[in-house]
Protein backbone atom coordinates (compact mmCIF):
# COMPACT_ATOMS: atom_id res chain seq x y z
CA UNK A 1 0.00 0.00 0.00
CA UNK A 2 2.39 2.66 0.68
CA UNK A 3 4.75 2.02 -2.32
CA UNK A 4 1.62 2.67 -4.31
CA UNK A 5 1.35 5.91 -2.87
CA UNK A 6 4.78 6.68 -3.37
CA UNK A 7 4.04 5.51 -7.68
CA UNK A 8 0.92 7.58 -7.44
CA UNK A 9 3.26 10.81 -5.73
CA UNK A 10 6.19 10.40 -8.05
CA UNK A 11 3.24 9.87 -11.59
CA UNK A 12 1.96 13.32 -10.09
CA UNK A 13 5.04 14.90 -9.76
CA UNK A 14 6.17 13.83 -13.57
CA UNK A 15 2.79 15.14 -15.16
CA UNK A 16 3.06 18.75 -12.98
CA UNK A 17 6.78 19.14 -13.71
CA UNK A 18 6.74 19.86 -17.26
CA UNK A 19 3.28 21.70 -17.33
CA UNK A 20 4.85 23.95 -14.91
CA UNK A 21 8.12 24.27 -17.04
CA UNK A 22 5.91 24.98 -20.60
CA UNK A 23 3.71 27.70 -18.47
CA UNK A 24 7.27 29.65 -16.95
CA UNK A 25 8.97 29.11 -20.91
CA UNK A 26 5.72 30.37 -22.27
CA UNK A 27 5.77 33.46 -19.68
CA UNK A 28 9.11 34.58 -20.62
CA UNK A 29 8.57 34.02 -24.48
CA UNK A 30 5.41 36.23 -24.82
CA UNK A 31 7.31 38.77 -22.42
CA UNK A 32 10.16 38.68 -25.53
CA UNK A 33 7.85 39.37 -27.40
CA UNK A 34 6.56 42.32 -26.14
CA UNK A 35 9.86 43.61 -25.31
CA UNK A 36 10.72 43.09 -29.41
CA UNK A 37 7.48 44.97 -30.20
CA UNK A 38 8.03 47.63 -27.85
CA UNK A 39 8.34 50.88 -30.33
CA UNK A 40 11.73 53.00 -30.02
CA UNK A 41 12.24 55.03 -27.46
CA UNK A 42 13.13 59.15 -28.18
CA UNK A 43 16.41 58.52 -27.69
CA UNK A 44 16.53 55.55 -29.50
CA UNK A 45 15.35 57.35 -32.58
CA UNK A 46 17.80 59.79 -32.73
CA UNK A 47 20.72 57.25 -32.37
CA UNK A 48 19.76 55.84 -35.61
CA UNK A 49 18.84 59.22 -37.66
CA UNK A 50 22.68 59.85 -36.05
CA UNK A 51 24.06 56.05 -37.22
CA UNK A 52 22.04 56.86 -41.19
CA UNK A 53 23.66 60.44 -41.26
CA UNK A 54 27.03 58.89 -40.35
CA UNK A 55 26.54 55.71 -42.83
CA UNK A 56 25.57 58.69 -45.08
CA UNK A 57 28.66 60.77 -44.69
CA UNK A 58 31.33 57.85 -44.92
CA UNK A 59 29.97 56.45 -48.24
CA UNK A 60 29.60 59.88 -49.94
CA UNK A 61 25.60 59.30 -50.36
CA UNK A 62 25.11 62.64 -48.28
CA UNK A 63 26.80 65.91 -49.45
CA UNK A 64 28.42 68.24 -46.69
CA UNK A 65 25.31 70.25 -47.79
CA UNK A 66 22.78 67.75 -47.18
CA UNK A 67 24.90 66.60 -44.36
CA UNK A 68 24.53 70.36 -43.01
CA UNK A 69 21.02 70.65 -43.33
CA UNK A 70 19.63 67.59 -41.81
CA UNK A 71 22.21 68.20 -38.34
CA UNK A 72 20.45 71.67 -38.21
CA UNK A 73 17.42 70.18 -38.44
CA UNK A 74 18.38 67.32 -35.84
CA UNK A 75 19.64 70.35 -33.84
CA UNK A 76 16.43 71.99 -33.95
CA UNK A 77 15.15 69.03 -32.74
CA UNK A 78 17.38 68.20 -29.59
CA UNK A 79 16.70 71.53 -28.76
CA UNK A 80 12.64 71.27 -28.93
CA UNK A 81 13.12 68.39 -26.52
CA UNK A 82 15.42 70.20 -23.77
CA UNK A 83 12.72 72.96 -23.93
CA UNK A 84 10.17 70.28 -23.27
CA UNK A 85 11.87 68.60 -20.35
CA UNK A 86 12.25 72.04 -18.69
CA UNK A 87 8.78 72.51 -19.09
CA UNK A 88 8.02 69.57 -16.96
CA UNK A 89 10.64 68.39 -14.62
CA UNK A 90 12.92 66.72 -17.00
CA UNK A 91 9.99 64.43 -18.22
CA UNK A 92 8.06 64.07 -21.66
CA UNK A 93 4.49 64.17 -21.57
CA UNK A 94 2.73 61.90 -24.79
CA UNK A 95 1.85 64.62 -26.31
CA UNK A 96 5.77 65.81 -26.57
CA UNK A 97 6.77 62.17 -27.69
CA UNK A 98 3.89 62.56 -30.49
CA UNK A 99 5.00 65.66 -31.57
CA UNK A 100 8.93 64.39 -31.24
CA UNK A 101 8.33 61.02 -33.32
CA UNK A 102 6.14 63.22 -35.92
CA UNK A 103 9.27 65.26 -36.37
CA UNK A 104 11.52 62.54 -36.54
CA UNK A 105 9.65 60.81 -38.82
CA UNK A 106 9.98 64.20 -41.53
CA UNK A 107 13.93 63.86 -41.02
CA UNK A 108 13.73 60.17 -41.52
CA UNK A 109 11.95 60.70 -45.02
CA UNK A 110 14.58 63.47 -45.59
CA UNK A 111 17.78 61.25 -44.98
CA UNK A 112 15.91 58.52 -47.54
CA UNK A 113 15.76 61.42 -50.07
CA UNK A 114 18.95 63.02 -49.73
CA UNK A 115 20.46 59.77 -49.00
CA UNK A 116 19.07 58.56 -52.91
CA UNK A 117 19.01 61.87 -55.10
CA UNK A 118 21.49 60.96 -57.03
CA UNK A 119 24.13 63.84 -55.63
CA UNK A 120 26.83 62.27 -54.68
CA UNK A 121 30.35 63.32 -52.67
CA UNK A 122 33.36 62.30 -55.76
CA UNK A 123 36.53 62.28 -54.29
CA UNK A 124 39.54 62.68 -57.10
CA UNK A 125 43.01 62.95 -56.76
CA UNK A 126 45.19 63.70 -53.63
CA UNK A 127 42.63 66.85 -52.65
CA UNK A 128 39.41 64.30 -52.96
CA UNK A 129 41.79 61.82 -50.90
CA UNK A 130 41.90 64.71 -47.66
CA UNK A 131 38.10 65.82 -48.23
CA UNK A 132 37.32 61.90 -48.16
CA UNK A 133 39.65 61.33 -45.21
CA UNK A 134 38.10 64.26 -43.37
CA UNK A 135 34.50 63.02 -43.90
CA UNK A 136 35.47 59.68 -42.92
CA UNK A 137 36.63 61.25 -39.39
CA UNK A 138 33.25 63.36 -39.49
CA UNK A 139 31.05 60.45 -40.14
CA UNK A 140 33.06 58.45 -37.32
CA UNK A 141 32.60 61.45 -34.82
CA UNK A 142 29.26 61.49 -35.42
CA UNK A 143 28.33 57.23 -35.26
CA UNK A 144 30.57 57.19 -31.56
CA UNK A 145 28.18 60.18 -30.45
CA UNK A 146 32.15 62.21 -29.96
CA UNK A 147 30.67 64.93 -32.14
CA UNK A 148 27.07 66.78 -31.27
CA UNK A 149 24.19 67.36 -34.42
CA UNK A 150 25.62 71.43 -34.17
CA UNK A 151 29.64 70.75 -34.05
CA UNK A 152 28.47 68.66 -37.13
CA UNK A 153 26.33 70.90 -38.93
CA UNK A 154 29.60 73.33 -38.58
CA UNK A 155 32.30 71.11 -39.66
CA UNK A 156 30.22 70.28 -42.61
CA UNK A 157 29.83 73.54 -43.46
CA UNK A 158 33.36 74.34 -43.21
CA UNK A 159 33.96 71.34 -45.62
CA UNK A 160 30.94 72.53 -47.90
CA UNK A 161 33.01 76.34 -48.14
CA UNK A 162 36.27 73.95 -49.22
CA UNK A 163 34.30 72.45 -51.68
CA UNK A 164 33.11 75.37 -53.47
CA UNK A 165 35.94 76.97 -53.33
CA UNK A 166 37.44 73.93 -55.38
CA UNK A 167 35.06 73.90 -57.77
CA UNK A 168 35.55 77.09 -59.00
CA UNK A 169 39.11 77.17 -58.82
CA UNK A 170 38.60 73.50 -61.02
CA UNK A 171 35.96 75.99 -63.09
CA UNK A 172 38.61 78.34 -63.85
CA UNK A 173 41.26 75.97 -64.95
CA UNK A 174 39.87 73.74 -67.72
CA UNK A 175 39.04 70.94 -64.78
CA UNK A 176 41.90 71.23 -63.18
CA UNK A 177 43.76 72.59 -60.13
CA UNK A 178 47.34 74.29 -59.66
CA UNK A 179 49.76 73.46 -57.85
CA UNK A 180 49.42 76.80 -55.91
CA UNK A 181 45.51 75.75 -55.78
CA UNK A 182 46.39 72.25 -53.73
CA UNK A 183 48.58 74.11 -51.64
CA UNK A 184 45.91 76.58 -50.32
CA UNK A 185 43.08 73.80 -50.19
CA UNK A 186 45.64 71.60 -48.07
CA UNK A 187 46.00 75.30 -45.97
CA UNK A 188 42.41 74.93 -45.86
CA UNK A 189 41.94 71.35 -44.63
CA UNK A 190 44.85 71.39 -41.90
CA UNK A 191 42.39 74.25 -40.47
CA UNK A 192 39.26 71.87 -40.56
CA UNK A 193 41.38 68.83 -39.44
CA UNK A 194 42.57 70.69 -36.29
CA UNK A 195 38.56 71.39 -36.00
CA UNK A 196 37.52 68.01 -36.48
CA UNK A 197 39.83 67.29 -34.02
CA UNK A 198 38.99 69.66 -31.40
CA UNK A 199 35.19 69.32 -31.73
CA UNK A 200 35.79 65.32 -31.30
CA UNK A 201 38.10 65.89 -27.89
CA UNK A 202 35.84 69.10 -26.01
CA UNK A 203 34.26 66.50 -23.92
CA UNK A 204 31.00 67.67 -25.30
CA UNK A 205 28.80 64.06 -26.80
CA UNK A 206 25.52 63.74 -28.82
CA UNK A 207 24.28 62.07 -25.22
CA UNK A 208 24.39 58.09 -26.79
Amino acid sequence: MKSKLILSGAALIAFCVPAAFAQSTGSSTSSGTADANKPPTIQERKENQQDRIAQGIKSGQLTPGETKNLETKETGLNKEERNMRAADDGHLTAADREKLNNQQNHLSNQIYNDKHNGRTDNFKGEVGQRQENQQDRIAQGVKSGQLTAGETTKLEKQQQGINREVNGMREENGGKLSKADKALVNRQQNRASRNIYNKKHNGRTQGK
